[in-house]
């Protein structure tokens, strides 16, 4: 019977790597191969499995101090986190894992992966599609009490092949020190096309990076300035800290599957530039609500458009978790600037912890007629009172 299963599993670990070596199979949205790091190595899942060197976790390349940990693992007196599942990889000082892709060259991407820290209180992770994109995402601040966050990164693929990076920057006096990674899944990303009574593209924002069922977290987004590669097609993300992308099977969304959820007051600011027509008036609308998460009231948000800007408080509605919300605004040039950010540092009521906030959707810029209507009431009122005043005198 021990030999059966022995040879069952050598078979399961050579068709793995059978599949992974087969060209010009396009990456599927979803988890890459051995995203989640619970492919057994070759030898077999050990307490304590290194690599430094060559490649030992199936379907990943190394360099430096890369560990296999378990879900309960103890180093000291800190018992490590593994995000999902029984394992997941740690960088030790600037150690390095990657992948080769296949991909659609000239296509954005988006990458969805967890990462936790260990010992280091200003952690580090540097993602990267080498040469031309990288970005390294601060650690040190844990949105949620579990001790780990799903993030997304986008980048244009400039080849049809491509090597997917992580890297921990850091040097530490202990060398296993170094952030956890796990949960590993590529999307491709489409640009939706611009409706025609809205000047918002993916006002809806149901167009965004990968996110997990099982995962109940939402995906942050870190600071990104770039509109053209963006996990959120069209939108930037402008401050130092992260907003959180949200789903429906997890969170109160306004309408649709996805919304925003805006954390850490003006530290987390998301914004687009609008096409927009010189002296014209327009009106910004969004959906404002409560993603039902726990979070501590009250909830606001400052909204800008062109060079209005408006302090909007979430009202409680027991009929509903969001309501509408706009800003009226004259536009001066040929784009205009809309942005959103919560005006309240928020946590939730049940840890007193984890980040939180007001939720943002359905975001819509339109021609206004309010500001035309206004002057051709002022322009009759005024020829009425002319009328008026000849008849009297008469």
């Amino acid at each position: 019977m021990v030999g059966r299963s022995e040879k069952i599993r050598w078979v399961s670990l050579f068709l793995f790597l059978f599949a992974h070596q087969l060209p010009g199979i396009v990456a599927e949205d979803g988890l890459i191969t051995n995203g989640d790091f619970e492919t057994p190595p070759s030898g077999g899942f050990a307490s304590d499995v290194m690599s430094d060197g060559p490649a030992t976790i199936p379907g990943w390349k190394t360099n430096g101090t890369v560990e296999l940990v378990e879900s309960g693992q103890k180093q000291g007196g800190m018992i490590l986190i593994v995000p999902e599942g029984t394992h997941a990889a740690r960088l030790g000082n600037d150690a390095e894992i990657s992948q080769e892709l296949t991909v659609e060259k000239g296509s954005i991407y988006s990458v969805t992966f967890s990462a936790a820290r260990t010992c280091a209180q200003l952690e580090s992770l540097n993602v990267s599609v080498p040469p031309t994109a990288s970005q390294t995402i601060d650690l040190q601040t844990l949105y949620s009490v579990q001790g780990w966050d799903p993030y997304a990164w986008a980048f244009e693929a400039l080849d049809d092949k491509v090597r997917l990076a992580f890297r921990n920057p850091g040097m530490e006096d202990d060398p296993t020190c170094g952030p956890i990674i796990d949960d590993i899944a590529i999307k491709k990303l489409f640009s939706p096309d611009r409706p025609k009574d809205n000047a918002v593209l993916n006002g809806d924002l149901e167009e965004g990076p990968w996110m997990f069922r099982n995962t109940s977290l939402g995906v942050l987004l870190p600071t990104n300035l770039d509109e053209d590669t963006s996990s959120l097609p069209g939108w930037n993300v402008e401050s130092n800290r992260a907003v959180r992308y949200i789903d429906s099977y997890h969170f109160s969304v306004p309408q649709g599957k996805r919304a925003i959820e805006l954390l850490s007051g003006k530290e987390g600011i998301i914004s687009q530039m609008v096409e927009t027509k010189p002296e014209k008036d327009y009106t910004l609308s969004f959906a404002l609500g409560h993603a039902g998460d726990k979070c501590k009231q009250p909830l606001a948000v400052m909204a800008f458009a062109g060079d209005q800007a408006e302090n909007i408080h979430y009202t409680l509605n027991s009929n509903s978790t969001f309501q509408t919300a706009s800003v009226n605004f004259t536009a001066k040039a040929e784009r205009t600037r809309i942005a959103f950010y919560s005006v309240y540092y928020n946590t939730r009521s049940d840890d007193m912890s984890s980040l939180c906030g007001p939720v943002v959707d359905d975001v819509r810029v339109w021609f206004s007629r309010a500001g035309r209507n206004a002057n051709a009431g002022f322009t009759l009122a005024v020829g009425l009172g002319w009328w008026a005043l000849l008849l009297v005198f008469s």
